[in-house]
């Protein structure tokens, strides 16, 4: 089993730049695809952009050439680094960790954009 725990969430001006981590515990971190997913008051959640175990990466239209996602395995962490912040990128963000057959998520963290 999974333990996910995001943090570095909170309010931001638009334009401004954040940083969250994942702190993941309780299994072999690297053994997972790792991700984060938003959910927007109101909305469904969707995909950010996730990271294979091999590194490679896939990101909504929506942040392309915005928000670049690395994994430290080491310290089984998992960034979401977002620069250019947009009022539409006001959600919870949750971190997911994928494997087959088995899906684990953190209780998420909150960003606000906003002036």
């Amino acid at each position: 089993q999974v333990q996910l725990v995001e943090s570095g969430g909170g309010l931001v001006q638009p334009g401004g730049s954040l940083r969250l981590s994942c702190a993941a515990s309780g299994s072999i971190f690297s053994n997972y695809r790792m991700g984060w997913y938003r959910q927007a008051p109101g909305k469904q959640r969707e995909l950010v952009i996730t990271i294979t175990t091999g590194g490679s990466t896939n990101s909504a239209d929506s942040v392309k050439g915005r928000f670049t996602i690395s994994r430290d395995n080491a310290k089984n962490t998992v960034y979401l680094e977002m620069k250019s912040l947009k009022p539409d990128d006001t959600a919870v963000y949750y971190c997911n960790a994928w494997t087959t057959g088995i899906n684990y998520w953190g209780k998420g963290t909150l960003v606000t954009v906003s002036s």
